[in-house]
């Protein structure tokens, strides 16, 4: 079973997938929370988990009214496919 958390302690997002944790580094500046680093293990690579993730992160800060913006090449990637998150980006 796959599980998503905002663990604000370590400043990251995790997805916890089947033999594998996903993670994306966030810094915070204001009210913004800007992705720095998104990784998956080299062993669960290509499976979705990266894309997954990120969705889990849009819909957390739909949920909780938080701005996001990409830095790392992964999440500017991501946000520029995917247009119908314009609303969460800062």
């Amino acid at each position: 079973m796959s599980q998503f958390r905002d663990n604000t302690d370590a400043g990251r997002y995790e997805y916890d997938a089947p033999g594998a944790q996903s993670i994306a580094d966030y810094e915070r500046a204001g009210g913004v929370r800007i992705i720095t680093h998104v990784e998956t293990p080299a062993h669960a690579r290509g499976q979705g988990h990266a894309a997954k993730l990120m969705s889990e992160i849009v819909a957390h800060a739909r949920a909780n009214a938080i701005k996001l913006r990409g830095r790392c090449p992964y999440a500017v990637a991501y946000f520029r496919r995917h247009p119908e998150t314009a609303d969460v980006q800062a």
